[in-house]
């Protein structure tokens, strides 16, 4: 209801005539956005974590969707993406998808001219990797990280809820998650999926 109130807004001739009335309108669709990313992990996290229809794509395909699909709705000034060699059939899934999107936002929030995605195929797992040149995590939340829902600053407490679920998810499909601060300034959030959990299997 609430997008199709702002949907509606958007094209009145009074809101549209005025770049004021318009830069807010634009910043509740963007929050209006996050609000359904954060209610979408949640429900993944509690257990629905494959997509209602999966699809067959390929690891590249997927992941270069998933970083198009980001970058339309973020404006970094620089974004580094790098892709794995590696390339092999997938499912498509949410669940991933959201996992991404999730620290890429985090990133963003904390870092908003720098961000780092870093993709590689190792010993049989997936690796992600986010980086950010922001002012790293509090040593307090790197102790207490994954144990309840906490916030690496108060005035964006999605950025802790959105590790807490990043978390969940990784574990559901057989992974792990690593966050680390990077001298002198900066931190890095690594995602380890086992391909087992993401792959198609030969004859399948």
């Amino acid at each position: 209801t609430m997008s199709v109130i702002l949907g509606d807004w958007q094209r009145m001739p009074a809101i549209t005539q005025d770049p004021d009335l318009m830069a807010d309108l634009q910043e509740m669709q963007q929050q209006l956005l996050r609000c359904k990313s954060i209610v979408s992990s949640v429900l993944m996290s509690a257990g629905e974590t494959r997509a209602d229809a999966p699809q067959a794509t390929t690891l590249r395909a997927f992941m270069d969707g998933v970083v198009a699909h980001w970058q339309s709705r973020h404006a970094v000034e620089h974004f580094d993406y790098v892709q794995a060699d590696e390339d092999f059939p997938i499912l498509s899934d949410t669940a991933l998808q959201q996992m991404v999107c999730n620290v890429l936002d985090n990133a963003a929030e904390a870092s908003p001219r720098h961000v780092a995605l870093h993709l590689a195929v190792r010993t049989g797992m997936l690796c992600i990797t986010v980086r950010d040149k922001g002012p790293g995590f509090a040593p307090a939340v790197l102790e207490q990280l994954g144990q309840r829902h906490i916030s690496t600053k108060t005035e964006r407490p999605g950025r802790g809820l959105g590790l807490f679920l990043v978390l969940n998810v990784a574990r559901s499909l057989g992974g792990r998650v690593q966050v680390r601060n990077t001298p002198p300034r900066g931190s890095e959030v690594e995602i380890r999926l086992p391909l087992s959990s993401i792959a198609i299997e030969p004859g399948a």
